[in-house]
């Protein structure tokens, strides 16, 4: 196999590898590691015993997110305030034509989802992900994870539960959440409180992710007039520089604002019933890497 074969090969299976490494990992950065250190495998590994590329390097880049994952549970515990997930930008493009494809990739990734993924233990997570996320084969996933197809049918099952118990019912139709979010930009620029609390579901949620390097509430606030309240202090203390725009993140629109050309915070709305039912704000600055990688 030639070198230009070799990097063919690998760089046709990318995006699937990031794909399941992001999911595993909730993280741009982590994600491109274990990508990266698959190729150092790839490009070292007895080729000729390689009978599918595509499955040998999902187990490879799947066992290097599970230690990777390991590790960072004990990160995570030491985290200042809620842990939300890195957002990227999601444009599945003509490579997923099929909008049933398309909505279960979205689903996958969605905040919401990747934060409930994050109480599977990492063995149920990566189960969850090659199963639900990309349909997988039990008897390919058991080859992946050195385990038997019996051990990994449970594995799925009590994943599979552990997600529909805890995952929030929300409204997906992606129109919706961008008239929301528009409307809720208006009313949070526009200094109308009335408005903006007519937005609100009664049981209103806001997540905000800062790590404490950006100033954010560190606990969730919950009820629409103390969420509303707060949403409308927030919104009249903009920087006079700040841009916004709506963009695709994580499968759904979400509010980007930008200062001094750098992206400063994500808002992204969760919807039922046609109000906000869920608000998430990320403003660490370290988890902005993905909005500059599709």
């Amino acid at each position: 196999m030639t070198a230009d074969t070799l990097t063919e090969l690998f760089e046709e299976h990318r995006p699937v590898l990031t794909g399941v490494a992001y999911r595993m990992l909730g993280r741009v950065a982590d994600a491109e590691d274990v990508v990266q250190e698959a190729w150092l495998r790839w490009s070292t590994a007895d080729r000729d015993a390689v009978r599918e590329p595509r499955a040998f390097l999902v187990r490879i880049t799947t066992r290097l997110a599970i230690d990777r994952l390991r590790h960072l549970r004990s990160r995570h515990e030491t985290y200042v305030g809620p842990w939300l997930p890195e957002p990227v930008i999601t444009d599945f493009g003509p490579s997923v034509p099929d909008t049933a494809e398309q909505a279960l990739l979205a689903d996958s990734v969605s905040l919401a989802v990747l934060v409930v993924l994050e109480s599977l233990s990492p063995l149920e997570r990566a189960v969850f992900v090659l199963r639900e996320a990309f349909g997988f084969p039990y008897a390919e996933i058991a080859a992946t994870l050195d385990r038997s197809e019996a051990a990994v049918r449970q594995l799925a099952g009590r994943a599979k539960r552990h997600v529909e118990e805890r995952r929030p019912r929300f409204d997906v139709d992606p129109d919706v959440r961008r008239n929301l979010t528009e409307r809720f930009l208006a009313a949070s620029s526009g200094g109308d409180l009335g408005a903006l609390l007519s937005l609100l579901a009664p049981d209103v949620r806001l997540v905000s992710d800062s790590g404490g390097k950006s100033k954010a509430p560190r606990r969730i606030i919950e009820t629409a007039d103390k969420v509303g309240r707060f949403l409308h202090a927030v919104g009249g203390n903009r920087h006079p520089d700040m841009e916004f725009s709506i963009v695709e993140l994580n499968g759904a629109p979400a509010l980007l604002t930008v200062v001094g050309g750098k992206p400063d915070t994500v808002f992204q709305l969760e919807v039922r019933g046609g109000r906000i039912q869920c608000a998430y704000i990320i403003r660490n600055p370290d988890k902005f890497a993905g909005l500059s990688r599709g």
